[in-house]
């Protein structure tokens, strides 16, 4: 299991002084919506050259037409990324495509698609998706890797469930991760690290719990030890 920190403070200054903090660790970097559309490419080559061994997801859930998609896969890819997403609801053929589009790639990134995200309890996931969260995030992950894609975004109610169903060498990557019970605030699937490790999650994603303590250093120290 492998340690994933969001970057997901309000200013570029005070997320490279995050990574400044973790410079020590080989571990993953998040950089999100906010981050990305604010800060561009440049926020992707400051981490790498506060540690060239930070690995890099890119995390902007990629949702359009297949080829639109596969357009922007390419683009990612070139940026030297080390994993991206998109959305498993954007149907097994745009994800096809884009996997097939980065054939063309030398080492492609990691590639994952979204399930459900971890913001969503299961009345408010039916009145977008018409079932259960269980149902559809199974659904999503099976076409997902039919198309080829590396793994998904899911919660950790439904790694083992997900690797069950496909292959255990099929990836998780969990957001809403609690390392040791702190509050859930607007997350409502979430899960610490025993459960984690129970459902066999490959990737925890960690933020407030380490960018909003007095020392993220220790924090990460801490989960690491833990992993």
């Amino acid at each position: 299991m492998k340690l994933c920190v969001a970057l997901d403070l309000p200013t570029f200054e005070e997320n490279l002084a995050l990574a400044r903090q973790l410079q020590p660790y080989d571990i993953w970097l998040k950089v999100g919506f906010r981050s990305y559309i604010r800060d561009g490419k440049k926020i992707l080559q400051e981490l790498k050259a506060i540690n060239p061994n930070f690995k890099i997801f890119l995390d902007l859930k990629l949702y359009d037409i297949p080829n639109t998609m596969a357009d922007a896969a390419q683009e990612i890819a070139k940026l030297g990324v080390d994993m991206f997403n998109v959305h498993a609801s954007s149907g097994k053929i745009a994800m096809e495509t884009v996997m097939e589009r980065l054939k063309k790639v030398e080492n492609p990134p990691i590639v994952l698609a979204v399930t459900a995200l971890t913001s969503f309890d299961d009345d408010a996931f039916k009145t977008i998706y018409h079932d259960d969260i269980d149902t559809k995030a199974l659904q999503f992950a099976k076409e997902a890797h039919q198309a080829g894609i590396n793994g998904v975004v899911c919660s950790a109610h439904e790694s083992w469930m997900i690797k069950a169903n496909t292959d255990n060498s099929f990836l998780t990557l969990t957001p809403g991760i609690r390392p040791f019970g702190e509050d859930s605030g607007d997350q409502k699937r979430v899960a610490d690290i025993n459960m984690a490790r129970e459902e066999a999650v490959d990737f925890i994603v960690v933020g407030r719990p380490i960018y909003k303590s007095d020392n993220p250093r220790e924090i990460v120290q801490k989960i690491l030890s833990h992993l």
